[in-house]
């Protein structure tokens, strides 16, 4: 192969030539797509082992932004939140089928709306995928009142929608712009 044939070839994203151990902290970080999935509260039948989400949020998840609100210091906040790691990552079943840590470690490529794939934050919103504006936080339920909020989650959507869709997010981000 000639060198010039050798660069026109186009690179591969990282998500689809390392696997998660090989990746170092920004390409990490960058995985998450921000659906806020991961801080539900879910609840697992005992007899069968399936995961049930509810709309009840962990407290530090910002409903707006899909994002902790203390990111840097969650584990001092609330010790039980779960940090991901290459290595536990294949073991929670937990985890949303959508997950790009999840997916990656199945050796399977990202969605669309992917902001890595999209180029825009907002594409996971847009697609149905995130959380946004649809929780509320955690409190003092216990577990019967948690099992009355467990929530049938949307399917995202598989395709791009034809028109843009405008959120208020994204009209107060092209007004300042």
């Amino acid at each position: 192969m000639t060198s010039a044939r050798k660069n026109a070839e186009p690179e591969l994203p990282f998500w689809k030539t390392k696997t998660l151990a090989e990746m170092n902290r920004q390409e990490w970080e960058s995985l998450c797509d921000g659906c806020g999935k991961c801080c539900l509260i879910g609840l697992e039948d005992a007899d069968t082992g399936e995961i049930y989400l509810t709309d009840v949020a962990c407290k530090q998840l910002d409903n707006t932004s899909c994002q902790c609100k203390d990111y840097a210091n969650r584990k001092k906040i609330v010790p039980d939140c779960v940090r991901l790691t290459p290595k536990n990552v294949p073991r929670y079943k937990w985890i949303p089928k959508t997950c790009a840590y999840r997916l990656v470690a199945e050796g399977r490529d990202l969605f669309w709306w992917h902001p890595l794939v999209s180029g825009d934050r907002e594409t996971v919103h847009e697609a149905n995928v995130s959380v946004r504006g649809k929780t509320r936080p955690e409190g003092r339920l216990k577990v019967q009142g948690l099992m009355k909020r467990i929530t049938k989650w949307p399917v995202p959507l598989e395709t791009a929608p034809r028109k843009r869709i405008v959120t208020k997010t994204t009209a107060k981000k092209k007004a300042t712009t």
